[in-house]
């Protein structure tokens, strides 16, 4: 069960504001990571859409659970995005590194558990940082969304488009930040419905086979209100994952 009233703190732009002393009192046995990207996300939605819903998500879960929450990875592997302009992108060995080395930073400085909260699906090699982290008897690591838990909030929030077609800057992105930060919601995303179909060779041709845009998925179908019912249905599926990580609820 989530612990109450956990204090944690953030700025306005989602930075956290805990000083040294407020972590000393709290003595959080949880980090929580957020990694997002620097991509397009269409022309209605900014290149820092997946780091703000990674941010937006570590949140959440940080006023049920007593978390130190760190500031987000900006940028990743975006290299499917690579023919839009502003996209830039990590190597996976460059994000696998960073991502080690600040589970060992944790790992050093007490913490039990790391909890990778990932807002991009082309990061591939979080997995593997995970799953070598468990077997080298590192830090105890865990990768949050799974799709078990993506399926679950988007039946709880009504979301329409299925999972394959709702991709990159549709329903679900849209939603969220409708809900957390209207302002960067540009006007447009009503009419920039696109079905990207099957994609078979998204890996070795890129974005820009399947889309124009760069959206895949139906904006139009976006609201607040599911942006609403989707953080609190990702707040819910985390629930179960300090026990997991071996560091209680």
């Amino acid at each position: 069960m989530p612990t109450t009233a956990p204090g944690h703190r953030s700025s306005p732009d989602g930075l956290p504001t805990d000083t040294t002393e407020d972590i000393r009192r709290r003595r959080p046995a949880l980090a929580l990571l957020p990694v997002g990207s620097f991509e397009q996300h269409g022309g209605h939605l900014p290149l820092t859409t997946d780091t703000l819903i990674a941010c937006a998500v570590a949140e959440e879960i940080a006023g049920r659970h007593d978390v130190l929450l760190l500031p987000p990875l900006t940028f990743s592997c975006s290299h499917e995005h690579a023919d839009w302009p502003g996209t830039v992108s990590l190597s996976a060995r460059t994000l696998h590194v960073v991502v080690a080395d600040i589970a060992g930073s944790l790992r050093r400085a007490g913490l039990g558990a790391l909890v990778l909260v990932n807002g991009h699906g082309g990061n591939y090699v979080l997995r593997n940082v995970v799953q070598e982290s468990a077997a080298d008897g590192g830090i105890r690591m865990a990768l949050f969304p799974g799709p078990a838990d993506w399926d679950a909030a988007r039946e709880r929030a009504g979301i329409e488009t299925s999972a394959h077609d709702d991709m990159h800057a549709g329903e679900t992105e849209t939603s969220i930040l409708l809900h957390t930060r209207p302002d960067v919601v540009r006007d447009g995303y009503a009419s920039a419905d696109h079905d990207g179909g099957p994609r078979p060779h998204l890996l070795t041709l890129g974005m820009a086979a399947y889309t124009a845009s760069g959206v895949i998925g139906r904006p139009s179908l976006a609201t607040a209100e599911k942006g609403r019912a989707l953080l609190a249905g990702l707040a819910e599926a985390f629930d179960g994952y300090p026990e997991v990580c071996g560091v209680g609820g």
